[in-house]
C-alpha cells in the first residue's frame, strides 16, 4: 500500500523489474522510432540529476564524471574472422527469405557461451530491409530500440519507413533480435493470467504481509524463468549479445559496423565499441545510459529523470483548463500522491472487468511520461480516475508492459528482468536493504522514489549470479561516436549521455533540449539532420552542440 505520509512516496516503475526499461517498447517504438525499453533500468550516476542546460548557455561538452570505482571495459583481440574456436560462426552463410510482407528474414548460429562454444549453439533471427538502390550503398545499418527485452526485428520492421529516405537508400536497415528476445531463443517465465497477477503486485508495501507478498511475486517470477528458460537464463548478457552483433556484421560481409541504438540500445552499442573499437563504423547512441554506474544509484537517478518529465507533464497540464490534478504544480503532485493513495486502499473498477490496482496506476502514469503525444491521453485517464473510472490508466499500464487484447504478454519483461540481472550485481539483497535506502530515493524524487526503490529488489532472488559489474568505455581508436541525450528524458536522464560521451576517446555529445525519451527521429529538424549527415558522410556533429525544442 501506498503510504499517506505527506514526505513523499510516489511510484517510479522501472528498475529490478523493468529495470533499464527506459526505454520501453511499445511507447518508444511508437516515437518515431525510439524505444527503450527500458529500460527502465539498473544503472544511474553517482549524483543526482544533472541540471538540465539553460536557454542561453547550452552544453558544449560532456560534464558529468563516470563513477570513479568503474572498471575500464577491455577490448577483446582482434582477430578478422573470429579466433579459430568461432572460425566457424563467422563462416555461416545467410539465407535470406522473404517474411512479414515486404522484409527478409535469416536465422544464424551463436555459442551460448563465449568461453565454451563447443557446449552448445543458440539460434538468433534478423530481419531487413534492403537498400532501396535510389543511391550509393553504405551497407548494413543495424538498429535496436531498447529495453532490454525489445524486439529489433519488429522494431526495425515498423519503424523503417520512417527513416530518412537518404538513409534508407544507403543501407539495408537492419534488426536482429538479442539472444533471449523476440525470435532469437526467447526467455520465457510466466503465462498471461501470472503477468496480470504480477503487474498488480502492490509494489510500495507498508505491512509485513505486503512485504511478504512482494518478495513471493518476485521470487515466482524468478522461479517460472528458471523452469521454463534452463541454462539460457545465465547467458543472454549484453556483453554476450555485442559479440553476437560482430558474429552478424561479419555474415552480413560489413567491415565495420554501423549502429543506432536507442535507450538500452545504447548500453549495447557501447559495449560493442569497447569490445570491438576497431570494428566501429557510424554509431549512434540515443538516449544514453551510463555503464560505469551500479544499479542503486541507477535506480536512484531514473527516479530522478521521471520526477523531471512529471514536473515537465504538471507545468503542462495545469495551464490548461479543467486539469484534472490542479491549478499549480504543487496541487498537482498533492493530488497524484492523493489519487494513488485511494486507489491504494480501493483498486478502480474498468471497462474489461479487470480492477487497476496502485501499481499498475503507476506504471500507466509513467508510461505517458516516453512521450509529449501521450500527455493528452494521461490527462484524460487522471480525470475518469478521479471520477471512479481507472480503465485509461490501465490501457496506459497494458501499453507499457505490451498486453495484448487476448491477455498475453511477448517476452519483453522476461528478458528485461533475465538481461539486467546478469548485467549488474543486484541492488538489494532483501526488504531491509530496500528500507535502507527509502530516504536517499524519495529526497531524489519524492513521486517516484519510493516505487524505485521497492522495483530494485526483484534481481535479488534472480536464480543465476551476475556476470557483469560497472565499468567505462573507452573504445580506443574508434571512429567518432554520436552521443544523444535530452535535457527532460524521463528514463535516460541526460547526466548519462553526458558522462558516456565523455567516457568515449571519440565520444561526440549531441543535445535536444526538450521532452522525451530519445530524440532522433521525433521531427526535430536539427537533431535529425546532424544525425542523418553523420550516417551518410560520416561527418560527426560538432562536440556540445546543442538543438533547441
Amino acid at each position: 500500500m501506498r503510504s499517506a505520509q505527506p514526505s513523499g512516496r510516489l511510484a517510479g516503475r522501472l528498475t529490478g523489474r523493468q529495470a533499464r526499461r527506459p526505454l520501453r517498447a511499445a511507447a518508444a517504438a511508437a516515437v518515431a522510432g525510439g524505444l527503450l525499453l527500458g529500460g527502465c533500468t539498473s544503472q544511474g550516476t553517482g549524483g543526482g540529476q544533472a541540471s538540465p542546460p539553460s536557454s542561453d548557455s547550452p552544453p558544449t561538452a560532456a560534464t558529468a564524471a563516470a563513477n570513479p570505482a568503474a572498471t575500464p571495459l577491455e577490448p577483446l583481440p582482434d582477430v578478422p574472422g573470429g579466433s579459430a574456436a568461432l572460425a566457424g560462426y563467422y563462416a555461416q552463410k545467410l539465407d535470406w527469405q522473404p517474411c512479414d510482407d515486404s522484409f527478409e528474414c535469416a536465422t544464424f548460429k551463436v555459442p551460448l557461451d563465449y568461453d565454451h562454444p563447443g557446449d552448445g549453439d543458440i539460434s538468433l533471427t534478423a530481419a531487413r530491409r534492403p537498400a532501396d538502390g535510389s543511391g550509393q550503398r553504405i551497407g548494413s545499418l543495424l538498429l535496436n530500440p531498447g529495453g532490454p527485452g525489445g524486439s529489433a526485428v519488429e522494431y526495425m520492421e515498423g519503424s523503417a519507413a520512417s527513416y530518412d529516405a537518404g538513409v534508407r537508400a544507403a543501407y539495408d536497415l537492419v534488426g536482429l533480435d538479442p539472444r533471449g528476445v523476440g525470435r532469437s531463443s526467447p526467455v520465457t517465465c510466466l503465462d498471461g493470467g501470472q503477468m496480470d497477477a504480477y503487474t498488480a503486485v502492490d509494489i510500495t508495501p507498508d505491512d509485513q504481509a505486503e512485504t511478504d507478498a512482494l518478495v513471493a511475486a518476485d521470487q515466482g517470477f524468478a522461479a517460472g524463468c528458471r523452469q521454463r528458460s534452463g541454462a539460457l537464463l545465465g547467458h543472454v548478457s549484453t556483453v554476450e549479445a555485442a559479440r553476437d552483433m560482430d558474429v552478424l556484421r561479419g555474415l552480413l560481409g560489413d567491415e565495420k559496423l554501423s549502429y543506432v541504438g536507442k535507450s538500452y540500445g545504447t548500453y549495447l552499442g557501447a559495449t560493442y565499441a569497447g569490445l570491438f573499437p576497431s570494428r566501429v563504423g557510424r554509431l549512434v547512441l540515443d538516449g544514453a545510459m551510463d555503464p560505469s554506474l551500479d544499479s542503486v544509484t541507477g535506480n536512484r537517478t531514473q527516479a530522478g529523470g521521471f520526477e523531471t518529465a512529471w514536473a515537465a507533464f504538471a507545468r503542462d497540464c495545469v495551464k490548461r483548463e479543467g486539469c484534472a490534478v490542479g491549478s499549480t504544480e504543487q496541487q498537482a503532485g498533492e493530488q497524484l500522491d492523493a489519487l494513488f493513495r485511494s486507489i491504494d486502499a480501493a483498486p478502480l473498477p474498468t471497462d474489461s472487468g479487470r480492477r487497476l490496482t496502485e501499481s499498475q496506476a503507476t506504471t500507466g502514469v509513467i508510461e505517458a511520461m516516453y512521450a509529449e503525444f501521450l500527455w493528452p491521453g494521461l490527462r484524460s485517464a487522471l480525470a475518469d480516475a478521479k471520477a471512479g473510472d481507472g480503465t485509461g490508466l490501465l490501457k496506459l499500464s497494458d501499453s507499457y508492459y505490451n498486453r495484448a487484447a487476448d491477455g498475453s504478454y511477448p517476452n519483453l519483461m522476461f528478458a528485461n528482468m533475465a538481461v539486467n540481472c546478469l548485467d549488474l550485481p543486484a541492488p538489494f539483497a532483501g526488504p531491509a536493504d530496500v528500507r535502507q535506502a527509502l530516504p536517499a530515493f524519495e529526497q531524489t524524487s519524492p513521486h517516484f522514489g519510493r516505487d524505485m526503490a521497492w522495483m530494485a529488489l526483484s534481481c535479488g532472488y534472480w536464480p543465476v549470479g551476475s556476470t557483469g559489474a560497472p565499468h567505462t568505455v573507452r573504445a580506443a581508436g574508434a571512429a567518432p561516436i554520436v552521443v544523444v541525450g535530452t535535457t527532460r528524458d524521463p528514463a535516460t536522464p541526460y547526466a548519462w549521455a553526458q558522462s558516456l560521451a565523455g567516457q568515449l576517446e571519440s565520444g561526440r555529445l549531441l543535445t535536444y533540449e526538450g521532452d522525451g525519451h530519445t530524440a532522433y527521429g521525433r521531427q526535430n529538424r536539427c537533431i535529425d539532420g546532424a544525425v542523418n549527415t553523420y550516417l551518410l558522410t560520416g561527418q560527426a556533429p560538432e562536440q556540445g552542440k546543442s538543438c533547441p525544442k
